[in-house]
């Protein structure tokens, strides 16, 4: 068997409440759209977190999950990233890009200097940002806009990047 291509969908937050539900961090585009996919996987592609349960809750999923039965075992899921085999995915469409297949892709700048790699993509609210480690000195964000990454060649595993606005 080999292993899957995974694909990071979501993370265990906080326990709300002691009947073992807990908020859960859904990177989708829709955020319930995760509910789809079970079980969802750890890193390792294997079963991790089966969700019998969900509902909103202030902009936030708080789900209820087989084998997490109070906040003690909430507890000991925090933090816990899940994930689904990239081929329950459809094909992303032109223009969008799933987060897995930025991270490591190197950066150029507009004169076609290399400046160093994609190390993650983050959105703290306002949008996505990619976390570019340069060559030398400390990693930086950039907002992952058309103006700031005019180009996103996924076959080059490259990407390019206008610094002018830094």
């Amino acid at each position: 068997m080999t292993k899957p291509d995974l694909i990071f969908v979501a993370q265990v937050s906080a326990a709300n409440g002691l009947q073992g539900e807990f908020k859960l961090l859904s990177f989708m585009d829709d955020p319930f759209s995760v509910l789809e996919y079970s079980p969802l996987l750890n890193e390792k592609g294997e079963p991790a977190l089966v969700i019998t349960k969900a509902r909103e809750h202030k902009g936030t999923l708080i789900v209820k999950a087989e084998g997490v039965p109070d906040r003690t075992a909430v507890d000991r899921i925090k933090g816990l990233k899940l994930y689904i085999d990239r081929s329950e995915l459809p094909e992303p469409e032109d223009d969008e890009y799933y987060i897995s297949d930025l991270i490591g892709m190197k950066a150029f700048d507009t004169a076609g200097n290399e400046v160093g790699r994609v190390m993650n993509v983050d959105n703290f609210g306002a949008g996505d940002l990619i976390d570019i480690k340069p060559l030398e000195g400390p990693s930086f964000y950039l907002l992952f806009s058309d103006e700031n990454v005019p180009e996103v060649d996924l076959d080059a595993k490259r990407i390019v990047v206008d610094l002018t606005g830094i």
